[in-house]
Parts: structure tokens; C-alpha cells; sequence
């Protein structure tokens, strides 16, 4: 099922979203409510969704990086984002949150996210370029951060059709 988006302004996506529970695993909400968020995903062609974007204030997020990269489909429930470098790298980042913009974000090149799987058992992964940023983005979400506080210049946030009319031929500043 497609599920409805909270946009930017909505109040669930500034809190801080509540741990998923043993009890949330066993009445199989986490099951429905992952493939739910998966093809909302899909639908909006993204690459992760956070709980809180669907209205929903618990700590469940699923992303799906493409190579070169690379995350296969992976929900993330209870995750905690640890960086493993102190090397820093800047993406340009949208959110479908907050259609229509993109800016230019900091965030650490590499993480380790831990985090319970489908089952709830605990897992992990390391990632780094835009697959950490994508980690990263969605954790946020899980604590009340949009992308767009993150943003070091203002200059940088720009409506998207403008980026790809004269900025998407820039590299990433890593």
C-alpha cells in the first residue's frame, strides 16, 4: 500500500520518533508496515523512507541504494548511526519531505549503522559515500533533523529543476 508523505511543517517530523517494541514485532505491524514503506519508496522513487515521513513516529527506516554503492532493500529498525571516519564529504541532498528542493549537506564519509533486522535480530553494515549519506539522512528523520538543517551554506539550497539546469554537471565536493 502507498502510503501518504508528511511534508515539511507536519510536527511528526520533528520529534523524535519511539522505539520499535518486541510487542510491534510480534503483531507483525513491522512486517506490513516495511513493505508499506517500501513500495511508498518505490512509488516516489527514492532511495530510503523514514517512519516519521509516513506519519508514523517510531524508529523504522528502509533504504535501497543503487551501485556503486550499494544497499540491497534493507529495513533498518532501531538503528544507531556511529561514524567510522573523521573524513568528511559533502552530497547534495533532497528529501520527499520536502519536494521540489536539494542542498548541499556535510555529513561523514563513512558509518556504521547498527540496527535489528525484519526478525528483529541485531545486524550491522558499514557504508560510506552516498550510501552513508543516505544512512544518515534517514536516521535523522528518526531524531526530528531534516537535511535542510544540516546544510552548512544557505546558498546551496536550491529548487531542483534549477540544479539540474545549471549545477548537476558539478561534482560532488568530497
Amino acid at each position: 500500500m502507498i502510503l501518504k508523505i508528511a511534508k515539511m511543517g507536519h510536527p511528526v517530523l520533528r520529534r523524535k520518533a519511539e522505539l520499535v517494541t518486541e510487542e510491534d514485532f510480534k503483531s507483525g505491524w513491522v512486517a506490513s508496515t516495511v513493505n508499506d514503506m517500501f513500495d511508498t519508496m518505490e512509488d516516489y522513487n527514492g532511495v530510503g523512507l523514514a517512519a516519521p515521513q509516513v506519519h508514523i513516529s517510531k524508529r523504522l527506516a528502509v533504504v535501497e541504494v543503487p551501485e556503486p554503492d550499494g544497499i540491497p532493500p534493507t529495513p533498518m529498525i532501531n538503528p544507531v548511526v556511529t561514524p567510522v571516519t573523521e573524513r568528511e564529504m559533502q552530497t547534495w541532498e533532497g528529501c520527499l519531505s520536502i519536494p521540489g528542493l536539494i542542498g548541499l549537506v556535510p555529513r561523514p564519509a563513512a558509518v556504521r549503522v547498527d540496527y535489528l533486522d525484519i526478525e528483529g535480530k541485531p545486524a550491522h553494515m558499514v557504508v560510506e559515500g552516498f550510501a552513508a549519506a543516505a544512512v544518515q539522512h534517514e536516521c535523522d528523520h528518526l531524531d526530528g533533523v531534516l537535511y535542510i538543517d544540516r546544510i552548512k551554506d544557505p546558498k546551496t539550497l536550491m529548487f531542483t529543476d534549477e540544479y539540474e539546469r545549471h549545477h548537476s554537471n558539478l561534482e560532488d565536493d568530497d
